[in-house]
């Protein structure tokens, strides 16, 4: 493997075909537990999410230039729109049917994707220096550290289904990854994943029934769950200007997450790809994977974490590998029985698997910071992170919203994340002291290169 690895970081171009495949499938295992957990609690397809969460993986790395190293899978921020316009219980808890509602709802999110948009030319036409003096790594840092850590709730409350089947999932990721040798090193996750489902299986954890009455093959998207389907005899208008005023705003949230992200993802591989390929690039790519998405009845899309934290652990960052993983994504997607098999991992397994990555989004976070050379000896930096730690991590989400305020007529809610990171944008623009410029900031790729 020496022939392979450079400074600690692998060269999956170089690792041959059946490994840099092993690697691709590892990123799509990863993303699966989230993924597939938005269409479980909004009502939507799981196949179609999957199909479009490759698809629109694929677009980003093509408007990026295939420099970014992101996966797109489902977002969790617009949970508390999709539960408002189409709930899937009522307050009592009984479950409903919103098929008819949810293209209405998916319609807010396709309007919300035109956001990234505006931001992207807004910076394309006047630098991405404006729009990253309000996300210096005082801000990005804590935000990082507040997505992985808000994260950890699920994955606690997921290990806490069988706490055995969870352990053996941790120790096994730690074991490959720490005493591990050569390609059993750089797929930890894809390890912990069989092993722990494997354990489950054999101990009778497992429920085959749905896997057995699964079809092979079908069609992952259907007419009738698409935005197209609304429009005729029975269209309301109401529902519709209704569903783009209340979850629209959410994208405010979801900007400053995927600048995180990005950012999150630019420490872990020590390259500016804010710089390059630029900011504008990756809100195109993951904007118009949402709006995509949405407009066949797919979740919204975002950058995902638990990607970023399988770059930590396998210390391979070539975009091939992740767009391997969205090809196997695609063609999954058109297998309900694979769906099924999926759909069945015990929730420990998911648990324990998220437990690791969710504290490598953190850890990339104080990595980030350090890195950086914050210098915390002056209040203004502490009183910044403090206060985006305690309120993204300390308020609570629910379907309702965290934070709910009204406007005329429109309910928004606001996630803990969302609030801490616009106080934090907030507090680092008005009070004095700043000490970062971002056009003195250089990636370790161009370091290399001097």
């Amino acid at each position: 493997m020496n022939n392979v690895k450079n400074d600690g970081i692998y060269d999956a171009r170089k690792l041959g075909v059946p490994k840099t495949l092993l690697l691709g499938l590892q990123h799509m295992f990863a993303m699966f537990g989230a993924t597939v957990l938005v269409p479980i609690l909004t009502g939507l397809s799981i196949s179609t999410t999957l199909l479009f969460a490759g698809l629109g993986t694929l677009f980003f790395h093509l408007v990026t230039k295939r420099k970014v190293p992101a996966f797109l899978g489902s977002s969790f921020a617009f949970l508390g729109g999709y539960a408002a316009i189409a709930p899937l219980q009522d307050a009592a808890g009984n479950v409903l049917d919103n098929s008819a509602l949810l293209p209405y709802a998916c319609v807010g999110v396709a309007f919300s994707g035109l956001l990234y948009f505006v931001l992207a030319a807004l910076i394309k036409a006047f630098g991405a220096k404006r729009v990253m003096k309000f996300f210096p790594p005082i801000v990005t840092g804590p935000i990082i550290i507040a997505i992985g850590l808000t994260l950890s709730q699920s994955a606690i409350d997921n290990c806490s289904a069988c706490w055995w089947v969870a352990i053996i999932a941790i120790l096994a990721v730690i074991a490959c990854n720490i005493f591990g040798k050569g390609m059993i090193k750089i797929i930890p996750i894809l390890i912990g994943v069989i092993v722990s489902y494997a354990a489950a299986a054999i101990a009778g954890k497992v429920d085959f029934t749905a896997i057995k009455e699964a079809a092979w093959f079908g069609l992952p998207v259907h007419k009738s769950a698409t935005v197209f389907s609304i429009f005729g005899a029975n269209f309301n208008a109401s529902t519709f200007v209704t569903s783009i005023i209340t979850i629209m705003p959410i994208a405010l949230a979801t900007i400053v997450e995927h600048i995180g992200d990005i950012s999150a993802i630019s420490s872990t591989t020590g390259r500016n790809y804010i710089k390059d390929p630029g900011l504008h690039r990756t809100l195109v790519g993951d904007g118009a994977a949402t709006i995509f998405a949405s407009l066949f009845g797919a979740p919204a899309n975002t950058t995902y974490g638990e990607n970023t934290g399988v770059l930590s652990l396998s210390k391979v960052y070539d975009p091939l590998v992740i767009e391997l993983a969205a090809i196997f994504a695609i063609l999954f997607s058109f297998c309900p029985k694979f769906a099924a098999v999926i759909s069945s991992m015990p929730a420990a397994t998911v648990g324990g698997i998220s437990l690791v990555l969710y504290g490598m989004i953190s850890a990339v976070g104080v990595r980030n910071i350090v890195e950086s050379k914050v210098d915390f000896s002056k209040t203004r930096n502490v009183l910044i992170a403090a206060l985006i730690l305690v309120l993204s991590i300390g308020i609570k989400y629910s379907a309702a919203g965290a934070i709910s305020f009204t406007v005329g007529k429109v309910t928004i809610s606001l996630s803990g994340l969302a609030v801490g990171a616009l106080v934090g944008i907030i507090f680092n623009a008005i009070l004095p002291g700043k000490d970062y410029n971002f056009n003195e900031e250089t990636s370790l790729a161009d370091e290399e290169t001097k």
